[in-house]
């Protein structure tokens, strides 16, 4: 079942060094690690491979998602037992994560296949235009090159091998060069088997996909380097993403890098919905701050309320919420230590106040609350960093204008949410356009750890949580991050691309 080597240009080899898995529960595995050879040879397939699949049809590269769609769905039963074994996830959390994987593997086959996303664009020619002549103009998206694509510990399908950057790139026309996560090497394997089944079965050129496992900083290093690399895709910590975000940006070409690195996504409780309904959303708190051991980029980590009597019950509430989650196994031994290292950060810093103190060891988790008054949250930037897992903050403020203090002083997020009742509109108006320059995503009256995967969808946000805002890395509009705009003025139709040659798919007014 499992290779336990690289997948380079359709051939499966083994590197210089090996390294064994750290899982969960179940039998440890050797693999073998990367190195920057192995990384130069996947990129020079992935150029090569360019030449064509940059250039294939999107009927083809639509068979091509749904194909390897249905290879992972065909490995489920093993992907979910290796999965489960590496990171300590449960069953029915990898069956739903395979779902969404290979759904948006569906979902951008067919948005390639009706064409919007190619934003095609068409001025016609103007000969008697005076003073000056127009010529001919059109305009399309066409993909940039090879991508490189960085696996996420905490989304071992979703966010790595086939997940949201792969088939953003894919379905662009753009082949993937992966660095796979060490803390799942055995789920990659298997993702990376269906995949290759997909390039047989399509007939793709081999270089259109590879995988590299394990290795040292210089082997992620060699990925974001490579000259022939155009853009990269990362999920991950603050500080990893902003090293590989530097190195794309000191290339002598430098490449966008499309990183999602951290967030703590608060939620602002206005008044009348505090008083309404207080404790139920205190309740609800909790169950979506511990969902998977806290380990989503989405987990809502702090709640912001106005101090008083209804602020007192939604705390007690959220309370007595956490203390009914037992320890949850982390996906990584590095993680749940530095979810210790942040809960001790935040223990040691001047006003915090520890409500929900509980004890964790070895990779096990458990939900830590702290209260802070305004005042102190605004003296501590600290405060304002993500701390992976389950702990939560609430930030208690005297009224309205500090409450907007707080969403003024806060760095970028992927989200944001409101709780309001109808009488809580006039402070929602004037947080709203605060909250638009801080977050990707604002929501009312939920929680964000739910991510759809949809036309709509942004998951993304000013610096840090990401580090293009113009982008999103879950939803189709991900597709355009690996697309770059071309015009083309008075070329004969017979040299066009195929996307501009295809009349009824192309259904253009001319521009005023």
């Amino acid at each position: 079942m499992i290779t336990g080597k690289h997948l380079i240009a359709g051939e499966w080899k083994n590197g210089s060094a090996i390294f064994s898995s750290e899982p969960a529960h179940g039998p440890a595995r050797e693999f073998a690690a990367g190195s920057p050879e192995l990384v130069d040879e996947a990129c020079r397939a992935a150029e090569d491979a360019f030449w064509s699949y940059g250039y294939s049809s999107r009927e083809d590269r639509a068979a091509f998602l749904n194909t390897i769609a249905d290879e992972i769905d065909a490995r489920g039963d093993d992907i979910t037992e290796i999965g489960s074994q590496e990171t300590g996830l449960p069953e029915a959390r990898l069956i739903g994560e395979r779902g969404r994987t290979v759904g948006q593997l569906r979902l951008f086959a067919q948005t390639i296949l009706n064409g919007d996303y190619l934003d095609r664009r068409h001025d016609e020619a103007l000969p008697e235009r005076q003073p000056l002549p127009r010529p001919d103009l059109k305009l399309v998206q066409r993909p940039i090159g090879p991508v490189g694509v960085f696996g996420a510990s905490n989304f071992p399908l979703a966010f790595s091998t086939a997940g949201g950057d792969t088939a953003a790139a894919l379905a662009a026309g753009c082949p993937v060069v992966v660095k796979g996560h060490s803390a799942h090497p055995g789920t990659a394997d298997v993702v990376a088997q269906a995949i290759h089944a997909a390039i047989v079965k399509c007939g793709v050129h081999p270089g259109v996909f590879s995988q590299i496992q394990g290795g040292d900083r210089s082997v992620g290093a060699a990925v974001v380097q490579h000259p022939l690399i155009k853009a990269v895709g990362f999920t991950g910590s603050l500080a990893g993403g902003r090293a590989l975000f530097d190195l794309c940006a000191a290339r002598p070409e430098p490449i966008p890098f499309f990183g999602e690195l951290g967030s703590v996504n608060p939620m602002f409780l206005l008044p009348n919905a505090v008083t309404a309904r207080g404790e139920a959303i205190g309740t609800g708190w909790s169950g979506s701050l511990t969902m998977g051991a806290g380990q989503f980029c989405t987990n809502p980590g702090i709640a912001v309320v106005i101090e008083g009597d209804d602020a007192t019950a939604f705390i007690n509430a959220a309370v007595a919420g956490l203390k009914e989650v037992g320890a949850q196994v982390m996906l990584t031994d590095g993680i749940a230590a530095a979810y210790k290292k942040g809960r001790d950060v935040i223990r040691e810093t001047a006003g915090v106040q520890e409500v929900l103190t509980t004890t964790c060891d070895l990779r096990n988790a458990t939900p830590y609350l702290f209260v802070v008054s305004g005042q102190d949250w605004l003296a501590n930037e600290v405060l304002g960093e993500e701390v992976f897992g389950p702990l939560g903050m609430v930030v208690t403020v005297k009224d309205e204008a500090e409450m907007i203090a707080i969403a003024k002083s806060l760095s970028g997020q992927l989200t944001a949410t409101l709780h309001m009742d109808e009488g809580d509109t006039d402070l929602a108006g004037q947080l709203l356009p605060v909250l638009e320059r801080k977050a990707g995503r604002i929501l009312a009256n939920g929680f964000p750890t739910g991510v759809e995967v949809s036309q709509t969808m942004v998951h993304g946000g000013p610096y840090p949580a990401s580090t293009n805002f113009g982008a999103t890395s879950v939803g189709t509009m991900s597709i355009r991050r690996f697309l770059r705009p071309v015009c083309y003025q008075n070329l004969p139709e017979a040299i066009l691309p195929r996307d501009l040659t295809v009349a009824e798919k192309l259904d253009l007014e001319p521009a005023e």
